[in-house]
């Protein structure tokens, strides 16, 4: 926790427990989940493909390693107190680019350093990589052989800029949101996603010539159906662009070929949605399934339309690539066992690709599926029990961020210390949810926050008139757009909740709409129907500080200083309005941004949290 600076508003401290159980093998292995080392499904140059870069958290924070596949040499490239997300590698190999900014405050540029192992290299400072385009949030980056593409956002909209020859030229200004897409192999066609029509949650896609940024082709698919540019095809002069569409209620894959002008709609027998990547000769995808929380890997070919299960147990595929053998790299975990990064090569077999240093996360319990019917429409929740659990149980719902995400039968650190403390654990994929159809997704629009209460309030009915919840010790909690959700939560439906917990919340809409980021700016404008000038009675409605005279149970919030995303100020407001009335709250304050990369942070807020809970429903 950050230190109080002269100055600063005073807001109760919570209790930070040293521990959260007193039994020594259970406090260990709840830490010990966060604690182990674990990796991304690598990257690699695109004509250098020993040279991979991936995320790790091995150092104790996550950051950027580089792994040359020639020499099975690892080493850790980034070194930052608040950590390092974002990363690219040039296509030659050459050089590994990575976002720099300012304690998490996601405002930078990026920068880039030699890919080479050597002693000399790696004494090499970063440098800008781009020295003409300026500090800004990232909207984008392609990097190709002569020409490179940044997109950058401030409070004055959306710039683009492109880099060849050693001159960088503006070739895009808009106060709408916009971002570099995606370059073709030749470098020839540069695709951008823009929102000219107003509409930054539903883009539009354009496809300019990089001889002198003209107009090729555009795309656009009407009023509430986006497009998404993934990629444009490996093959060099190949003008094939692959999208995600959803012209019919759910995102699915479409091939442009933006020369001619022509489509091909995949059109899969699969229910829910997908998402996709080329095969290295473009003459087939790999597909992603999505649904019901699980995903699933396919190979499609192009030419016979025929689809291939690449066969993984029931869990999440956390992403995943083709190499140029046809093998495909993908991660995989269920809520019972860690991720694991593993290869199926061509010839089926499958296995374990990178292995991180130090000892395995321990395992947790499986999610069971629920299906309740809610006011929109059925809603899916994925639901643990602790083990051995019999009875009406004290119950945590875990609201998931985006809105525009899931909850997924994934591995969490964060929702087994809860199952080892007591709770069972619900999560539930409200309307504003992805994966479940395009309607689904938007149901949220002109009334967001209180939409979604809607469906988590029909789970919660479910949960208590099922056994499975003691509704007198039932706890909402949530980070990002779940925080949002927790404090909405416990001022329209103060009967429900017997405490709340939100991390990195949006407390105060108006305020926070004048704080926050342009492109966030950008989507609650779409999400809202407008701004706080334009539309003030939805900001209101849907704000929880509407909502505080109502607020009975205790409440812990926690924010970092240096976030665009959920600013501080609205925070201090909401806490400013709870000391006001009184009611019990805590506030946790830490130097960083959007959430914490550091693991001992992390476990400090978990252990924060899950104690202020404990000793809300009588299990401290």
């Amino acid at each position: 926790m950050t230190t109080q600076q002269p100055g600063e508003k005073q807001y109760p401290a919570p209790h930070v427990p040293e521990r959260l159980f007193p039994d020594e093998g259970a406090e260990q292995r709840w830490r010990s989940r966060f604690l182990a080392p674990r990796v991304s499904v690598p990257d690699w140059a695109l004509d250098a493909p020993d040279a991979s870069i991936y995320v790790s958290n091995a150092s104790g924070v996550w950051e950027i390693y580089a792994w040359d596949r020639a020499t099975g040499e690892r080493r850790q490239v980034t070194d930052r107190p608040n950590g390092t997300l974002h990363a690219a590698v040039s296509p030659d190999g050459e050089s590994i680019w990575w976002f720099d900014d300012t304690d998490g405050d996601e405002f930078g540029s990026w920068v880039r350093q030699p890919f080479d192992a050597s002693d000399a290299a790696q004494h090499t400072e970063p440098t800008k990589a781009v020295v003409d385009v300026p500090d800004g949030y990232p909207a984008g980056l392609e990097i190709g052989h002569r020409l490179v593409a940044v997109g950058v956002s401030t409070d004055d909209g959306s710039a683009l800029y492109a880099h060849a020859g050693g001159e960088t030229t503006r070739f895009y200004s808009r106060a709408e949101d916009a971002g570099i897409a995606a370059l073709s192999r030749d470098e020839r066609l540069l695709a951008i996603a823009h929102s000219e029509h107003g509409d930054s949650r539903h883009p539009a896609v354009r496809v300019l010539a990089t001889d002198g940024f003209e107009t090729v082709a555009d795309k656009w698919d009407g009023e509430g159906k986006g497009l998404d540019a993934l990629e444009f095809s490996p093959v060099e002069g190949d003008p094939r662009l692959l999208l995600l569409h959803e012209r019919r209620g759910r995102e699915e894959l479409l091939i442009w070929d933006v020369e001619s002008d022509t489509e091909q709609e995949i059109d899969l027998d699969l229910p829910g949605e997908v998402a996709g990547t080329w095969y290295p000769n473009a003459d087939a995808l790999l597909i992603v399934h999505f649904h019901e929380g699980r995903s699933s890997l396919h190979r499609y070919d192009l030419a016979s339309a025929e689809l291939t299960a690449l066969d993984t147990p029931p869990g999440r595929i956390g992403g995943g690539g083709v190499r140029a053998d046809g093998s495909v790299e993908y991660s995989w975990s269920n809520a019972a066992q860690p991720p694991v990064v593993r290869v199926r090569r061509a010839d089926g077999t499958d296995e374990v690709l990178l292995t991180p240093p130090g000892d395995p996360a321990p395992g947790s319990q499986a999610l069971e599926d629920a299906f309740v019917d809610g006011p929109g429409g059925r809603i899916h929740a994925l639901v643990a029990k602790p083990e051995g659990a019999e009875g009406p149980q004290p119950t945590v719902f875990l609201l998931h961020g985006g809105p525009h995400a899931a909850d997924e039968d994934r591995f969490s650190a964060y929702r087994a210390v809860w199952l080892d403390a007591g709770f069972a654990v619900v999560e539930v994929n409200y309307r504003g949810s992805t994966g479940y159809g395009s309607a689904w997704r938007d149901a949220i629009e002109g009334r967001p926050g209180l939409t979604e209460l809607e469906d988590v309030a029909a789970v919660h009915d479910w949960a208590v008139g099922s056994g499975l919840s003691d509704p007198q010790r039932c706890v909402v909690s949530g980070a990002s757009w779940g925080g949002y959700l927790t404090l909405l939560a416990l001022g329209t439906q103060p009967g429900r909740w017997t405490a709340g917990v939100a991390g990195v919340p949006v407390a105060d809409y108006v305020a926070a709409y004048e704080d926050e980021m342009e492109q966030l700016r950008s989507f609650d404008r779409a999400l809202f129907g407008g701004s706080p000038e334009e539309v003030p009675d939805v900001y209101r409605e849907c704000s929880p500080l509407t909502y505080l005279d109502a607020v009975e149970a205790p409440v812990l919030v926690l924010a970092g200083d240096n976030d665009p995303r959920c600013p501080i100020r609205q925070i201090e407001n909401y806490l400013d309005g709870l000391a006001e009335r009184g009611v019990p709250h805590a506030f946790y304050r830490y130097d960083a941004g959007h959430g914490s990369l550091v693991i001992s942070e992390t476990i400090t807020q978990t252990a924060t949290e899950v104690h202020f809970a404990m000793d809300a429903v009588g299990l401290a």
